[in-house]
């Protein structure tokens, strides 16, 4: 179930913060709990566990974050300047204290391509989780990471849809990489199904372009903490002919 983060500190994170890093990296980072499939066509749901930094309908050149002063749209997101499609953007930040398996928000079929760094290197993305650790408050002001870290554009074709829709999983400073688990391309997966990993901290965007066929309706604001493949995130409704 979706918590507030201060539930979600005092249930979770509250067990194991004192730990060490050592500890942390190497005992409690790379676990895979055991989670229940659900499957229900009506819904999207959580990809990543993490805390919810935005939710928003905006156009393809529209800011999603305005970051120091910067524009941040989907277009700068995806890396396609020729994206325009209005669309429903849910960014979830995944702490170190998460766990980083990555899963199937609806059921389909699944391609992927990895977009460099733009900069040398990754950004860190410290703040971010210091903010919502420390602070218990979402504060994307630092979040200049957003613009050039690797990423990896996961594009999912529906056929119960009739549309596509996106995952972009962005790595942090510290990542080794990000780990799909089947290498074949155009794979079909079960929703809720594990597709992938981001080693260490990172952050996974659910991207839905709007549909003449459906409405969607997200179900959580920005500050909660959600878990993949639990938490269903967006409401499916077919439209009225």
């Amino acid at each position: 179930m979706a918590k507030t983060l201060s539930q979600w500190i005092e249930t979770d994170v509250s067990k194991v913060h004192g730990r060490s890093m050592k500890w942390l990296s190497e005992e409690h980072f790379f676990r895979d709990p055991n989670r229940a499939l659900y499957s229900d066509s009506s819904y999207f749901f959580a990809p990543a566990d993490g805390v919810i930094l935005y939710c928003k309908v905006v156009k393809g050149d529209e800011s999603i974050l305005d970051i120091k002063g910067k524009a941040y749209s989907l277009q700068d997101a995806m890396r396609k300047e020729d994206y325009k499609k209005k669309s429903l953007v849910v960014g979830i930040f995944m702490t170190f204290y998460d766990v980083h398996i990555n899963r199937i928000p609806y059921s389909g079929r699944l391609s992927y391509k990895e977009l460099e760094t733009i900069s040398s290197h990754n950004l860190p993305m410290l703040d971010i989780e210091k903010n919502l650790i420390d602070a218990l408050a979402v504060n994307t002001e630092n979040a200049q990471y957003l613009f050039s870290n690797q990423r990896m554009l996961n594009t999912v074709f529906c056929m119960d849809l009739q549309q596509e829709y996106y995952i972009l999983q962005i790595a942090d400073y510290d990542v080794d990489c990000i780990t799909p688990f089947h290498l074949k391309q155009h794979k079909n997966f079960a929703q809720n199904q594990r597709f992938s990993q981001i080693r260490y901290g990172s952050q996974v965007d659910l991207i839905i372009p709007l549909s003449e066929h459906f409405d969607y309706t997200p179900l959580l604001e920005a500050g909660m903490h959600v878990e993949a493949g639990v938490d269903p995130i967006v409401k499916i409704t077919k439209k009225s002919v």
